[in-house]
């Protein structure tokens, strides 16, 4: 496993901004984000991390309990920006085209791991590349690191977050909406894990228990599916299709 400086200097520029570990969105996994809300809310991209989110660490097949299918839809609004595959100790890019064939989804090709500003770097170069570029407030994050996949999306935002109590959920944040899945498909530096969501709830008690729920993310979260086969395909889904 490549050693991941930007990862492990995260927390030192959280003595600065503590918030930035603080998720927008907190869910077991994808299957409770509610794409559909995403997308009528204006959300016109997706990021999402690879291990523990929809595949086995280490493994390039989505996970059963998903129970969705990527292949066949319009996926030009959605990449998968991992630590491993993509990067610069994927050598010739081995990994990145398994995923992406295995999953039908593009993998983004950069040099520093998250939550490298680099990285964040190419992240914007790519969905500024397409025909109709996205901005990073229309954009969605999601992985199951705090110090990885939270912290970037955070590093993102603006700034000009509006202040307006009845300004929608996507200007009120200002950036893209930190989607967090605490749950894993298999467990896997649990140690780190038990030390991110430790810190997450003392900078929660420390802001405020109501700060992320005050910018209405709420409406992005709906209850966990029946584990029976969804024969009409999940919101996932859907949303993959609608994104152009």
């Amino acid at each position: 496993m490549s050693l991941n400086i930007p990862g492990i200097l995260a927390p030192f520029h959280l003595l600065k901004n503590p918030r930035l570990v603080i998720p927008h969105v907190t869910v077991k996994d994808i299957r409770q984000i509610d794409f559909l809300a995403l997308r009528n809310a204006g959300y016109r991209g997706a990021v999402f991390d690879k291990d523990n989110c929809l595949t086995i660490p280490y493994e390039d097949i989505l996970v059963p309990q998903l129970n969705v299918s990527l292949k066949g839809h319009e996926l030009k609004n959605v990449i998968i920006v991992g630590n491993s595959a993509g990067t610069k100790y994927d050598a010739g890019g081995i990994q990145a085209e398994s995923v992406s064939y295995h999953l039908s989804v593009p993998v983004l090709r950069h040099d520093t791991l998250k939550p490298g500003y680099s990285c964040i770097a190419s992240i914007r170069s790519y969905f500024s590349s397409l025909s109709v570029p996205i901005p990073d407030d229309e954009l969605v994050i999601v992985g199951d690191r705090i110090f990885t996949d939270v912290i970037m999306a955070n590093r993102m935002r603006s700034g000009f977050a509006s202040s307006s109590n009845d300004a929608p959920a996507r200007a009120r944040i200002g950036g893209p909406l930190a989607i967090w899945t605490d749950g894993v498909w298999q467990k896997e530096s649990m140690t780190m894990r038990w030390a991110e969501r430790r810190l997450l709830d003392l900078v929660r008690k420390w802001a405020g228990h109501g700060e992320t729920s005050s910018v209405g993310t709420d409406i992005f979260v709906r209850e966990l599916p029946s584990p029976e086969p969804r024969k009409t395909g999940s919101a996932l889904t859907k949303f993959l299709g609608m994104t152009r």
